[in-house]
């Protein structure tokens, strides 16, 4: 970009130093270059930098910067080979020319180096496990913990992923040096280094070796020894994409807060399963579940023996109208099973009308049927329904041997149920 014009590449010293003098060569504040700055927000440019830029999945670097003023560096971005710092100042007057000390927060880089060798190793191990169709459809490294992203068709199994967490950590444990090599593109062919397809790679490339297991064209930061990951951790397996499959795994540091997070997650759950033993609570969740289906089973057996029970109490206030058995009652239950009372009753009583008020959980609906005699006789549930639920502010209707209806208006259903028994006596 414009703002950049003019600008030489940045001389990277970060592989070897954690801290380094450099020289302003440019400041950039809202969005424009300024030739100095005293507080607040912007973005710095040296001529060298101990500050990783953001690329090849790594997490840009952060860190301090000190001297003549002080200023916090929250995040590095790289431009055509220009790192671009974004600063915070604190303190101080920085001006184009000044020369200040750069430091980079060590213990971050730490862990940023650890989870990127691993994520060498990882790639290595999937190829060892799947196949060597595996590639890199991605990656990405912070403190926390490495994202790997490659081809592969379908989910892994869990032994897979035992296999792969085996490998890598029996890379750790034997803690082989690391070595970084800078050569030519068909040097690093030749020497067997893995690169990333359809990646553009420069006159020379760095070949980075970790143990004896992975050589790969990158140009990101490393550890020493393999020993130093410390340990490895799958977190997850999943797809991204179709034939792409994500891994997220941990090192070091983040390996003992996932553990403690289990170790809380297992506590907790003891807690709620009231469980004294954690190493337990597996029996003690099939027990629950049993005691949870037979409590169920029980409540199946008593809500089926109450229903029975209402029907036969229903079924005891069936009054004589006219020509036809009547029901005309509100019920306090589902509308499905409300229907299920009318089907009874309708093959319990050819020559019977029965009208129902099904309220629950605030909603009010109908349900009707005839019986096939008292279908003939002139009876149609559906017309006796459209009536009486516009009492309600409700409307619906159906079939003459079988009708449902909404409501609206659930103090008026005595009114409507009483309509309903005037317009029977009528039929």
């Amino acid at each position: 970009s414009e703002l950049l014009s003019g600008i030489d590449k940045t001389d990277f010293v970060g592989y070897e130093n954690d801290e380094c003098e450099a020289k302003v060569v440019a400041i950039i504040t809202e969005g424009e270059r300024a030739d100095a700055v005293s507080e607040g927000e912007c973005s710095i440019i040296f001529d060298k930098t101990v500050f990783y830029g953001e690329g090849g999945g790594q997490v840009g670097d952060t860190g301090v910067i000190s001297g003549k003023a002080n200023a916090t560096v929250t995040d590095t971005k790289k431009t055509d080979g220009i790192y671009i710092h974004n600063v915070r100042v604190d303190g101080g007057v920085i001006s184009v020319g000044d020369t200040l000390t750069l430091k980079i927060d060590g213990a971050r880089r730490a862990s940023i180096r650890r989870n990127h060798s691993a994520c060498h190793l990882l790639q290595a191990a999937l190829r060892k496990v799947l196949g060597s169709h595996v590639e890199q459809a991605g990656s990405y490294v912070d403190p926390h913990r490495l994202r790997f992203d490659f081809t592969h068709l379908a989910p892994m199994t869990r032994e897979e992923i035992a296999e792969v967490e085996k490998i890598v950590n029996a890379n750790i444990l034997i803690a082989e040096g690391c070595n970084t090599t800078v050569t030519s593109p068909d040097e690093a062919r030749k020497m067997g280094a893995m690169a990333l397809f359809g990646e553009k790679y420069g006159d020379s490339v760095r070949v980075v070796a970790i143990g004896s297991s992975s050589l790969e064209l990158c140009g990101g930061t490393h550890v020493s020894s393999t020993g130093e990951i410390g340990l490895f951790k799958v977190i997850s397996e999943s797809s991204v994409a179709a034939g792409v499959r994500r891994i997220e795994a941990t090192t070091g540091l983040g390996v003992l807060s996932l553990l403690s997070d289990k170790e809380n997650l297992i506590l907790e759950t003891a807690r709620e399963l009231k469980s004294q033993d954690v190493n337990a609570i597996a029996k003690k969740a099939a027990s629950l579940q049993a005691e949870i289906k037979e409590t169920k089973r029980a409540l199946e057996s008593a809500n089926s023996r109450i229903s029975e029970m209402k029907s036969k109490a229903m079924l005891d206030s069936v009054k004589e109208i006219g020509k036809f058995k009547t029901l005309i009652t509100r019920v306090d239950s589902r509308p499905d099973e409300a229907r299920g009372l009318c089907d009874s009753f309708k093959s319990k009583f050819s020559d019977g009308i029965i009208v129902l008020a099904a309220v629950c959980d605030g909603k009010l609906n109908f349900v009707a049927a005839a019986g096939a005699d008292a279908v003939k006789g002139g009876a149609h549930a559906g017309n006796i329904l459209k009536e009486i639920s516009a009492v309600c502010g409700g409307k619906g209707g159906g079939r003459p041997d079988s009708a449902m209806s909404g409501g609206k208006d659930i103090d008026k259903v005595s009114d409507a149920l009483n309509l309903a028994e005037q317009i029977i006596s009528k039929i």
